[in-house]
């Protein structure tokens, strides 16, 4: 099937298309590379384009007649979320909006969107499954909350089917080192830290070592950026099949503290990691641990890549190689 990916040179987009292309799929990777990054587009063909630019997905929808779309552009910064809330809502939700009025007037019915766990908030009860009400408490969760209304609407109206991903915090590099984080300034803790062990970055910055965790920093569910992406190629699968709408939490079950994956990365780059500690960021909670049962029983899906060590691990590969082979060269003079 062909399957157009929107923010499909990005960083989850990519290993998104990568997983596309293993199981016989025709991955069109459709981005605006404000974020994303032409060299990661390996799999299939790319499109340049807005997801806010109607036209212009109007034009590759009619030109691919996708089988769906995966839906993956927007900003995911929660902290930089309140102080700019006008780009994550028009961004995310508008830019949704626009493309599922897009996929209707082009008649694509199957959509695959990249949800988050920051639309539960501060949830009541760990692990968090899915009857957990949705509490967002950054604009960053609330766009992508509405985002959810906005399926949920469409099905009705239009029967777009829909399959909602609400994963957890993606990191880790493809374990070929084919694809990763290019990002020249992330934001996501883990290549923030290898940058800092690579020497890109002076310091690693602790927000926040008053949560009420054992060491007293936020604890989070940490989910290779594979296993996400096996994920929509199986969410794919049942949506085409089954014609039944999703919402399902992606992650491990397993919290680790902030504190913890410093000391991972540590021992497995052999270096201590410059660490400065700062108050608590606005718009992050304490813990958010998935409970995943239900995307194990629905979609046959499991964490098979997620343990820390191997997270870190191809993290680091990709810092060392896959960053620096394809990270943008200066213009000679």
């Amino acid at each position: 099937m062909d399957v157009i990916v929107t923010g499909g040179a990005g960083y989850i987009g990519s290993h998104v298309c990568k997983s596309l292309k293993a199981e016989g799929h025709v991955p069109i990777a459709y981005d605006n590379l404000s974020s994303g990054h032409q060299a990661m587009v390996q799999w299939g063909n790319f499109e340049y384009g807005d997801v806010l630019d109607k036209p212009r997905l109007k034009e590759v929808l009619a030109k691919y007649r996708p089988a769906a779309v995966i839906h993956m552009a927007g900003v995911i910064a929660a902290g930089e979320s309140v102080d700019f809330p006008y780009k994550y809502y028009h961004t995310n939700t508008f830019g949704s909006l626009t493309l599922l009025e897009a996929m209707r007037e082009e008649k694509c019915n199957n959509i695959i969107f990249s949800s988050t766990a920051a639309v539960y908030g501060a949830a009541k009860k760990l692990p968090i499954g899915e009857e957990e009400t949705a509490a967002p408490i950054n604009p960053y969760g609330s766009s992508k909350l509405m985002i959810e209304w906005l399926l949920r609407d469409y099905f009705i109206s239009d029967a777009i089917q829909f399959a909602a991903l609400r994963y957890f915090n993606a990191a880790g590099a493809d374990p070929d080192g084919e694809a990763g984080c290019l990002h020249e300034m992330p934001n996501n803790l883990v290549p923030v830290l290898m940058q800092v062990q690579a020497g890109i970055r002076p310091v690693f910055e602790i927000y926040g070592t008053d949560y009420p965790s054992p060491d007293g920093t936020a604890i989070r569910d940490y989910v290779h950026v594979t296993d996400i992406a096996e994920a929509h190629v199986l969410a794919l699968g049942y949506l085409i099949k089954e014609k039944k709408n999703l919402t399902l939490n992606i992650g491990t079950g397993r919290g680790h503290s902030v504190k913890e994956v410093v000391h991972c990365v540590e021992k497995l780059t052999g270096r201590a990691v410059p660490v400065e500690t700062r108050p608590r960021r606005a718009g992050d909670v304490a813990e958010l641990v998935a409970d995943p049962a239900n995307a194990g029983r629905v979609l046959g899906w499991k964490a098979k890549h997620s343990h820390l060590e191997n997270i870190i691990k191809t993290a680091w590969n990709w810092q060392l190689n896959g960053y620096r082979r394809h990270q943008p060269r200066p213009a000679r003079a």
